[in-house]
């Protein structure tokens, strides 16, 4: 039984997405399609506009038959450690046969042929990569000048290691890799606008181009136009209970931290370097709110996005020893479940009889199916998962949701 695996956001579901499920399931010849989704909290530093529940509800109606979350440890990271915790949550079901991405040029093999590169780390490569970083380069740019510089056959390709889809592909690649698996990659080319385009006329729309009409007040009514009928369903009711969820939201709350923790600086906190904590500390005074302050402290060689993510980092209390534990447990310890299909049954034994992590349905349950630093995992999720409920609940005057009485989606 062929099974396809697929790595998202859905931040929120749109057309594209809806083809690119429908499409790799196409490609693989697979029977089920597992999603691996980011929670609470995405890959570029901010809050998911609505709740990873109805996320994985608009996932499952366009085509999805089983959504498991991504701890948000690996949601918010780079790419790498992005890849590396989806990646081995997919290998460690012991039933997903392929991997299938997004990438905008559509070539498994040459990023297969770059992520070998990659993974392999010749000392050439190494070298150069150190002496573009001593330059003053970012990690992204000095990695793309070494391997121009090693392999001048990628000449051609150099708008390739720009693209995020792209570059998320290699490291998926990189990731299989590494870790020995037996999942077969392959990719779909995107379809219509590209990650970084603004609002198109036609239906093929980006996430982050809803997301950037959604925060300017664009009236939902276009929603129709880029979303699945069901997705847009949802999204509506999701927005009218009090809008999207925005980084300005949690904005108190990161000044509130920054501030209690001055005197210790910030180096303990997961990608937080020495430099960076530095600059928390010199322009603390200045702070307004979270979007300003990644502003204010962004360099030629920090981007906003890793600034984000790192002040995330530290806003929900995730620190290098989080990583290196769980690194020792290999990076995914269980599997949490945010929905799957009823037609999805035969799906679900297979993945109970063959994987060599908990399948786990009801948060109650993990007690007694998870060891103790498992358990402390989880735990942090479950912590994280209500400080975003909490804010989400105060835009519209509710009560927050309760992580652990609250239901998996069944459709």
């Amino acid at each position: 039984m062929r099974v396809n695996g697929i790595i998202a956001e859905y931040n929120p579901f749109h057309n594209g997405h809806k083809y690119h499920l429908s499409e790799s399931k196409r490609v693989t010849g697979a029977k089920y399609t597992v999603v691996v989704m980011s929670g609470c909290f995405v890959q570029r530093g901010a809050p998911a506009l609505i709740d990873k529940f109805r996320r994985a509800e608009m996932a499952l109606l366009g085509g999805a038959d089983l959504v498991i979350e991504l701890p948000t440890l690996y949601a918010t990271s780079s790419a790498e450690y992005f890849a590396m915790g989806a990646v081995s949550l997919l290998d460690r079901l012991g039933v997903v046969t392929d991997l299938c991405f997004g990438s905008e040029c559509g070539d498994a093999d040459l990023l297969r042929r770059i992520a070998e590169i990659l993974a392999e780390e010749p000392k050439a490569y190494v070298q150069s990569l150190k002496k573009y970083l001593r330059q003053g380069h970012s990690y992204p740019n000095a990695r793309t000048e070494a391997l121009l510089q090693n392999y001048p056959e990628f000449g051609g390709y150099k708008n390739v290691f720009s693209s995020p889809n792209n570059i998320l592909g290699i490291e998926y690649i990189k990731a299989i890799l590494r870790l020995h698996s037996a999942m077969k990659p392959c990719t779909v080319q995107r379809m219509g606008a590209g990650y970084h385009s603004h609002m198109p006329e036609d239906v093929q729309c980006s996430a982050l181009a809803i997301r950037e009409a959604l925060y300017a007040g664009a009236d939902i009514g276009f929603l129709n136009n880029h979303m699945p009928q069901s997705a847009a369903e949802l999204l509506s009711e999701r927005l009218s209970d009090g809008g999207p969820v925005r980084s300005s939201d949690f904005s108190d709350m990161l000044y509130y931290k920054l501030v209690m923790e001055r005197d210790d600086g910030f180096t303990k906190y997961f990608d937080v370097s020495e430099e960076l904590s530095d600059r928390i500390l010199k322009h603390l005074d200045e702070y307004r709110d979270f979007g300003g302050f990644c502003d204010l402290l962004k360099t030629k060689d920090m981007t906003y996005t890793r600034i984000s993510r790192c002040l995330l980092h530290i806003l929900l209390n995730i620190q290098k020893t989080d990583m290196t534990m769980a690194q020792n447990m290999g990076y995914t310890p269980y599997a949490k479940i945010l929905g799957f299909r009823k037609s999805s049954v035969a799906l679900m034994s297979e993945i109970k009889e063959h994987a060599s992590i908990p399948l786990l349905s009801k948060l109650a349950d993990a007690d007694k199916l998870l060891d103790r630093n498992a358990r402390n995992m989880l735990n942090q999720e479950i912590a994280i998962s209500q400080i975003y409920n909490g804010v989400a609940a105060r835009r519209n005057g509710t009560a927050p949701a309760n992580e652990i009485a609250t239901p998996i989606v069944v459709v």
